[in-house]
């Protein structure tokens, strides 16, 4: 069974425009989406590679930008031959304090900033500017989600600082 991703953010089928960002694909059709199991997103989701969205009920929920991070994630592994660990220790090493221009205190209130393995969106933010925000929204985590944009946002930070 073939589902068709729409084209230019329009749901031909409705023929509105949606949004990038909007939860609507069940798990079950995102692992259909991308030829992987169910096991395999859960697995990117527990080592801190996406988050997707989940209903009250626990449901998750994937966006069209979940599915094209998940692309970028399947690429590194399958073609440049990342293993998880590694795409979390590159995804690490984004200087998330730069992207949001955190203050002196709020880098000292945040585990992402002080340890050195794991993404920011993986750690529970408490007293910093990160602790109001939702994760899945946060610009860091959706500037470093399709692999086209990790290169060139980092050389942006880099060459700003």
């Amino acid at each position: 069974m073939f589902i068709k991703i729409p084209k230019d953010n329009k749901d031909e089928s409705k023929g509105e425009y949606v949004q990038e960002d909007e939860p609507k694909y069940t798990i079950s059709i995102a692992a259909k989406l991308l030829n992987i199991s169910i096991h395999a997103l859960r697995l990117y989701e527990r080592e801190g590679l996406i988050i997707p969205f989940k209903k009250p009920s626990g449901h998750r929920l994937y966006s069209d930008f979940d599915i094209e991070r998940l692309k970028c994630i399947r690429e590194m592994i399958t073609e440049r031959k990342f293993n998880l660990s590694g795409i979390v220790g590159m995804l690490s090493l984004i200087p998330c304090w730069e992207v949001i221009n955190c203050s002196d205190e709020d880098r000292e209130n945040c585990d992402a900033y002080k340890k050195s393995f794991g993404t920011c969106w993986s750690y529970e933010h408490k007293g910093n500017i990160c602790s109001t925000m939702d994760c899945r929204l946060c610009k860091v985590y959706k500037t470093y989600g399709r692999c086209s944009q990790i290169k060139s946002a980092i050389r942006e930070i880099t060459n700003n600082v």
